[in-house]
């Protein structure tokens, strides 16, 4: 998630923010290409890119210096309560809400319906490393994702959508919002650089809106 003086448990989102619906897709290794792979075995072990430190000026970083930090793990918790989805990274002790099923000011957290859209109002990326989520629970779940740059808009995502047989590895600068389960609670094993740096976007403060992932027919997206 992003700036300190963002409450990432209490997200001030008007009420009259636009929807911006966003495309939904099958994830396969060629609808991947540009902003991750898929991981099947030998997960704990993947490799992790690590970014070397910029320099700050024109004498360069040293060749063997500035990517040296490593990289951290633990589990990734995506949990619906009602029409809030949270996200609890232990690799990095961070707890935020990440999505919700309705819009935001109709978001009742009593409910048990199964979510049918996603809504998300905030992205982020790591320019200091890649990172990889894997579904422990193997079931299916989905990932919005954009590009790298930093002029990103809300229509430059896709959610992909994953069977649960598979991991995601995410190259550095790549925009995500952590790992987004369909229904219930779901695990993940998280593995990410330890630097941790996050470059954010907030959908209603830049652009008056929130972006919105229909996934009422994750099944037939996954048969196709």
């Amino acid at each position: 998630m992003a700036n300190t003086t963002t409450d990432y448990l209490n997200p001030e989102i008007p009420a009259d923010v636009n929807i911006v619906d966003i495309l939904v897709r099958k994830a396969s290794p060629q609808n991947l290409n540009g902003f991750g792979t898929l991981v099947f075995d030998n997960y704990q072990d993947y490799p992790i890119e690590i970014v070397r430190w910029p320099a700050t000026g024109w004498r360069p970083v040293d060749d063997d210096s500035g990517d040296e930090a490593g990289t951290t793990q633990g589990v990734f918790h995506s949990c619906w309560n009602g029409d809030v989805l949270y996200g609890k990274n232990d690799a990095v002790n961070g707890h935020y809400i990440i999505g919700y099923s309705q819009p935001p000011h109709l978001a009742d957290d009593s409910t048990d319906s199964k979510p049918e859209s996603i809504y998300l109002w905030h992205a982020n990326y790591h320019p200091d490393g890649g990172q990889l989520f894997y579904p422990v629970d193997r079931r299916p779940f989905v990932v919005p994702l954009a590009l790298p740059g930093d002029d990103v808009r809300p229509d430059d995502f896709v959610c992909f959508v994953f069977d649960g047989t598979s991991g995601l590895y995410i190259h550095p600068g790549v925009w995500h919002e952590g790992v987004f389960t369909c229904e219930g609670q779901q695990r993940f094993f998280d593995k990410q650089g330890a630097v941790h740096a996050r470059v954010s976007v907030n959908f209603p403060n830049e652009f008056h809106c929130l972006i919105k992932a229909d996934i009422s027919n994750v099944e037939s997206i996954l048969i196709d």
